[in-house]
């Protein structure tokens, strides 16, 4: 009984640290890839006349697999918010959503036969290539981003970092009185500014060349290496906490930043999913009513 807990134990283990990529020793980057390697000998042994194209039986055979790949692909969003276990687990999911994704390149492709135009067919291809295009990159984003998050949040919580921050500008507040007007001033100027503010892409790019708490903390440094040093100088106190309170901003500023990067991919690949979807219905009716 020991030995079969253990053995439980250690396939929940290894199921737990298991990536959607390698789920069930890469069983859907092996169909995927059998099914892209059909496609291919099945191009190149089949006579099309006059040549390959989107309208031939096997055009239209290919471009079926296709629409039907994609429409299932986009039942995703739906997937997500059922829980289940076993073949059709959400990993499970997760894992055949991106290798059949990949596939798509090749069937997408042999369906055009290489027959390209300004037209609503091309502009379904090209869509297509985009989604996926942009999956990829979503892909590599959650393989690397995570683990960069945790050695930036080093063991807390946005939660707490934004607590640390509110807390340190409490005592920055009660630090300040005592300074003269224009000293106060560089504080109460940190104090008032939000320190996140500037839309998504200052965030993405976590820069902040306005930071009102860099500013103060660089000139009451100045001011402190002015003059001689007095440890009971309410500057001193000042100037420690504004030091602190710039360090945990710039490690909220990068997790903001990293987190920002993880969501982006959503609002790009999600609208372009639905864009495809609407070219592929316009592409579908054209060539079944109108040739």
């Amino acid at each position: 009984m020991a030995r079969q807990a253990a053995q439980s134990g250690r396939v929940r283990s290894d199921g737990t640290h298991e990536g959607f990529l390698r789920h069930e020793n890469f069983r859907w980057l092996k169909i995927a890839t059998i099914i892209s390697l059909l496609a291919i000998v099945s191009y190149l042994l089949i006579d099309v006349q006059p040549r390959h194209n989107g309208g031939s039986w096997f055009g239209y055979t290919l471009g079926t697999i296709g629409v039907l790949i994609i429409l299932w692909l986009s039942l995703i969003g739906i997937r997500k918010r059922k829980m289940s276990r076993g073949h059709w687990s959400l990993k499970a999911w997760t894992s055949a959503h991106v290798y059949l994704g990949l596939s798509l390149i090749v069937i997408g492709t042999l369906h055009t036969g290489f027959q390209l135009g300004w037209n609503v067919h091309t502009l379904a291809y090209v869509l297509m290539m985009i989604v996926i295009l942009s999956g990829v990159w979503g892909i590599s984003v959650y393989a690397t981003l995570p683990k960069v998050m945790s050695a930036n949040r080093d063991q807390t919580t946005e939660a707490q970092m934004l607590a640390s921050l509110r807390s340190i500008d409490r005592q920055l507040h009660d630090a300040a009185q005592p300074l003269d007007q224009n000293h106060a001033e560089l504080v109460r100027s940190s104090l008032d500014q939000d320190p996140f503010g500037g839309g998504i892409i200052r965030r993405m790019a976590n820069r902040y060349p306005a930071c009102k708490t860099r500013k103060a903390h660089e000139e009451i440094l100045l001011i402190m290496g002015s003059q001689p040093g007095d440890k009971n100088d309410p500057l001193e106190k000042v100037g420690s906490l504004l030091g602190r309170k710039r360090a945990i901003l710039a490690r909220t500023r990068k997790h903001l930043q990293l987190k920002s990067m993880l969501e982006i991919w959503l609002y790009l690949h999600v609208p372009l999913t639905f864009a495809l979807i609407a070219a592929l219905v316009a592409h579908t009716v054209s060539v079944f009513f109108y040739w």
